[in-house]
């Protein structure tokens, strides 16, 4: 499996109603043995998070799940990341 980040900026209208429900989606990527490291900017910009997946497409399927995403609080962006 290769490894990507994923940058997931706030944007105007960022809920953190939703913050609550992204930890949940990262716990859940963790216990999948699919995320690696995970942490909010202390600017509180956003945060990022890195992915284990077979390709790109498949870790923005993973990512794209993400409550950030879904609920239009965060903008992400996923890069494959060769460490």
């Amino acid at each position: 499996m290769n490894r990507y980040l994923v940058m997931a900026m706030r944007l105007p209208q960022f809920d953190t109603a939703q913050i609550g429900p992204h930890r949940d989606f990262l716990d859940e990527l963790r216990g999948q043995g699919r995320l690696e490291l995970a942490g909010g900017f202390g600017d509180k910009s956003g945060g990022a998070y890195v992915l284990r997946a077979s390709d790109l497409d498949e870790a923005r399927v993973l990512a794209f799940r993400d409550p950030l995403h879904l609920s239009g609080s965060s903008r992400l962006d996923v890069y494959e990341w060769q460490a």
